[in-house]
């Protein structure tokens, strides 16, 4: 392996799974209740702790990792005498894959020898997290990185990501629901169905009442875009930010629907997209097809 995989811990991985595909992590910034932390995977704060401090009304916000951030990173990997392949979270969502370029380029004068590329991913949580693994196994598998680097730009948008939420609270903080419809919303119990665009920004695709059948939404939106629709075979991994049971119900509805599915891993939203969802949020992810306007 002559070459190092990156990205940044918004891609909602365990650390047994960075640690298993090798893959190095920098960690992103939060704030709760006026207090910055970095995301080292739960060292600092328990992801259960993080949640906690959510249900009591903290008031959370992310910084991004800044430039200098990038290149003491990147400075530590190339001292090891080996190329970086970086992923960044989605240029929809974040502006770091900008300060990760700039980075890459103060140090090429100082590692004229050596190369950073760059990767803008154009996905999100444990769609991220995907990614980043099919990486590595293509990696495992022997391709370059310069190769590695034309797959992965032109395969980005097959990683589908399908999420729903039944907690409108933090949506309607963020400004991605409007206040009145998330009102409504908590009214009638009205749950929106959302995906991760091509350009990689959240988008609605459409309210459905009631969590049960949101849930059962996400299914159908596998089984209407996943590679070989329901004889879909390959990866599977849920996201949830404190809703466990429902991503469990999403994991048997999966495995029930999908015989050759043998596995389907659940991970928890991070603290740095969980400061933007809050509780209740449960996401879906799958290769399928290249997304485009998704419907």
């Amino acid at each position: 392996m002559d070459y190092i995989l990156s990205t940044c811990t918004p891609s909602d991985l365990s650390k047994e799974y960075y640690d298993k595909y090798e893959i190095k992590h920098l960690g992103f910034h939060y704030v709760v209740n006026g207090k910055s932390y970095t995301d080292d995977l739960g060292g600092t704060m328990t992801i259960s702790e993080f949640y906690q401090y959510i249900r009591k009304g903290a008031d959370t916000s992310t910084s991004q990792v800044s430039v200098g951030e990038y290149v003491d990173h990147f400075r530590t990997l190339l001292k090891e005498g080996k190329d970086i392949l970086h992923t960044c979270l989605s240029s929809g969502i974040s502006n770091t894959v900008q300060s990760a370029k700039n980075a890459a380029d103060m140090l090429k004068s100082e590692f004229p020898d050596r190369k950073i590329l760059i990767v803008d991913s154009l996905c999100a949580s444990s769609g991220f997290g995907m990614f980043n693994v099919i990486l590595a196994q293509k990696r495992a598998e022997g391709m370059g990185i310069d190769e590695l680097y034309n797959w992965a730009v032109e395969h980005r948008r097959d990683i589908q990501h399908w999420f729903c939420s039944t907690d409108l609270k933090y949506y309607i903080k963020g400004g991605r629901v409007s206040k009145v419809s998330g009102i409504i919303g908590g009214i009638f119990e009205i749950c929106p169905l959302l995906c991760v665009s091509p350009e990689g920004k959240l988008k609605v695709i459409s309210k459905v009442r009631t969590k049960k059948k949101v849930l059962t939404a996400l299914v159908d939106k596998m089984e209407q875009h996943a590679d070989n629709g329901s004889e879909y075979g390959g990866l599977c991994y849920i996201s949830h930010s404190d809703c466990i049971k429902d991503a469990e119900s999403v994991k048997n509805q999966v495995l029930a629907r999908f015989k050759n599915v043998k596995n389907v891993e659940i991970f928890d939203v991070g603290t740095t997209i969980g400061c933007h969802t809050g509780t209740g949020t449960v996401a879906l992810f799958f290769t399928g097809d290249k997304r485009e306007d998704s419907k």
